[in-house]
């Protein structure tokens, strides 16, 4: 393991957007919650925030961990690089050595380089671009699945079960959604589907009409969006009031109610790769009713990842004897961790050994079911 006589390379963070603790004692065991409580995709971190809480205020009435209480405390990243980075530096000079977070895989990346020079252990519920922990990293995990693996079950999937003859694939240019879209891509090719469009918009525009004629003179008859759900509900509106009347699919980061406030009834039908739904499993139903209670919903595909988060923190601590990062995060490899999303193990590179996305049917609602 590396030395945790990390020296800090990094200034402090001249800029941060906000910060909110939920307990105020020396003694505990502060955990960094950083995401976006700001910005496009603020629904995604306010998943990623209410699982964390639930998580420690349940860990803190059970007794805390090691005769101490968890204390979580809210970063904003506002889902962007620059921000990420400030926040980081502020979660450094705060002295807080454990993290859940980032949400976005752009924002995500970068906090994660200060995190492993400073000894700060992080694990994100949300970030799925292979890149964050294919760098030989120690202190990085995570409790969600990769691009690597949910690109082909929605390539798979359109191959297999809609069989389209000519696919568009359109992504926003990030790190995200640009890597999730070749994941498609590639997964569409080996399977022998044409892919007559790949290409890119950009993240914030509103007027997709160009797009929307591109799709139409080269026949496409599905289109893959790799991106946010605020391009895609804008693109799915757009594209039925001009007449394009094909199906789309996007990835977990447009698994969010508010696709179905920007795009109304075309959202009908978009099929959406998801973590399975573990709101729905039995064994998850005194959690749910702990999440209803406080009126918070459960079903945002990053509550769960979250708690278990926490939770496979807190229980590495334990096992550690100890709240030294480097500690910890050789008790994270060497355990596993029941968890309300089930049993978690990691490999080196800090990713779960096991994880299953699914594909649902999206309705106008806000509902999904599993599709078929």
């Amino acid at each position: 393991m590396k030395t945790k006589q990390r020296l800090s390379k990094l200034f402090m963070a001249i800029a941060l957007t906000g910060a909110a603790s939920y307990t105020l004692a020396a003694d505990n065991i502060k955990i960094g919650l950083a995401g976006p409580v700001t910005g496009a995709v603020a629904q995604y971190g306010e998943m990623q925030f209410i699982g964390a809480q639930m998580a420690i205020e349940q860990i803190n009435k059970d007794g805390g961990v090691n005769g101490q209480k968890l204390e979580g405390i809210v970063y904003d990243d506002a889902c962007d690089p620059k921000q990420a980075v400030a926040v980081a530096n502020k979660i450094v000079n705060d002295d807080v050595r454990f993290v859940v977070g980032h949400l976005c895989s752009s924002s995500t990346q970068p906090a994660s380089d200060i995190y492993e020079d400073e000894g700060i252990l992080m694990i994100t519920a949300a970030s799925t671009s292979p890149d964050i922990t294919s760098r030989g990293y120690e202190l990085i995990f995570r409790t969600i699945g990769l691009d690597s693996l949910q690109g082909p079950t929605a390539g798979n999937f359109i191959a297999d079960s809609v069989k389209p003859k000519n696919v568009a694939v359109i992504h926003d240019k990030q790190q995200y959604g640009e890597g999730i879209a070749t994941a498609v891509k590639n997964t569409l090719e080996e399977k022998g589907v044409k892919v007559g469009l790949f290409e890119g918009i950009n993240a914030g525009d509103k007027d997709f009409s160009s797009m929307i004629s591109k799709l139409k003179q080269a026949n496409i008859d599905f289109v893959y969006y790799g991106g946010y759900h605020p391009e895609l509900g804008l693109l799915l509106r757009q594209a039925k009031e001009k007449g394009l009347n094909v199906r789309f699919m996007g990835p977990e980061g447009v698994g969010n109610k508010e696709i179905s406030a920007i795009a109304g009834p075309a959202s009908e039908g978009l099929l959406v790769t998801l973590p399975k739904s573990f709101d729905q499993d039995p064994r998850n139903q005194k959690l749910v009713e702990a999440f209803t209670a406080k009126k918070q919903d459960p079903s945002g595909p990053f509550v769960f990842p979250a708690y278990a988060a926490v939770q496979v923190i807190a229980e590495g601590i334990e096992k550690a004897g100890s709240t030294d990062t480097d500690k910890v995060a050789e008790a994270l490899r060497s355990n596993s961790f029941d968890t309300p999303t089930g049993n978690l193990s990691f490999d080196e590179k800090g990713d779960l050994k096991d994880f299953n996305f699914v594909v649902y049917e999206w309705h106008q609602d806000g509902t999904k079911t599993e599709a078929k």
